[in-house]
């Protein structure tokens, strides 16, 4: 309805006269939405005892707003995106694997440190979990909504390490290990599965690099009975310098190719 419709339509129309077909109800309240001039002649037109009954609930419904109670105050949650079920499972399973090295490193103390040697790959399976669709009962939501992709993953990936690391520092404190030598190269895996992620996939990513690093490094490591170089006090640069272009490089494919990103770790 482009222009305004004739009071004697109004008040056919508040009176409910079943000469108004549907369409031209349909109409008349598309017009009243945007009109206040036409709603003030509905309101003349609205017998007074109808009138009457409006004004009382209305006022009725001021006096029960302004006596109740005022509205809730609504609390931000802080969401990392980790399953609230699959947290605790992930700071079990990392307790039970450093308890493991512990206990052989404290047993076998002319081997070399087996806390050190698993602290790098410790997050690498947790990283894996949190984005595994067999463990994340609302894998199908997060999947389809827009913010699919980096954003949910760091957030999952810092609930990963709020739970791990500090079992790795337990386990590095029971070892008297220093911080360093077990915190920078599990970030610089961590960062790795991710930039690797972009690629092959989160899952594929830490699966290959745990892989490549237990018998690379591990079992060699043991079977020769010397720590390697890379997990020395020297070391410890190159670790913080991978950690930080790795990051890098990872929020660069971010940038560039936010699909194709969001795909890969689908």
């Amino acid at each position: 309805m482009t222009t305004h419709p004739t009071p004697a339509l109004i008040s056919r129309y508040a009176s409910g006269g079943a000469d108004v077909d549907d369409a031209t109800v349909w109409a008349v309240e598309a017009h009243l939405e945007v009109c206040a001039e036409c709603r003030a002649v509905l309101t003349g037109a609205v017998d007074p005892g109808t009138r009457d009954l409006l004004d009382r609930v209305a006022d009725d419904l001021a006096a029960g707003i302004t006596a109740g109670p005022g509205p809730a105050r609504r609390r931000r949650r802080r969401r990392t995106g980790v399953a609230a079920r699959v947290l605790p499972w992930l700071a079990t399973a990392a307790a039970g694997l450093m308890l493991a090295a512990v206990l052989f490193e404290k047993t076998f103390a002319s081997l070399p440190s087996l806390v050190l040697l698993l602290a790098p790959v410790a997050p690498l399976v947790p990283v894996a979990a949190v984005w595994s669709r067999r463990l994340d009962p609302a894998w199908e939501l997060t999947a389809a909504t827009p913010r699919t992709g980096l954003p949910l993953l760091m957030r999952r990936t810092l609930g990963v390490l709020i739970a791990v690391v500090p079992v790795l520092a337990v386990a590095g404190w029971g070892t008297g290990h220093s911080v360093g030598l077990w915190l920078l190269p599990a970030l610089g895996f961590t960062a790795g599965t991710l930039a690797l992620g972009t690629v092959v996939g989160v899952d594929r990513a830490a699966l290959a690099l745990a892989v490549t690093w237990s018998a690379g490094v591990v079992a060699p490591s043991l079977a020769g009975g010397q720590l390697p170089t890379v997990l020395t006090g020297n070391s410890l640069p190159g670790w913080a310098v991978t950690t930080v272009v790795l990051t890098a490089v990872l929020l660069v494919r971010a940038r560039r190719r936010p699909r194709e990103l969001t795909r890969t770790f689908r």
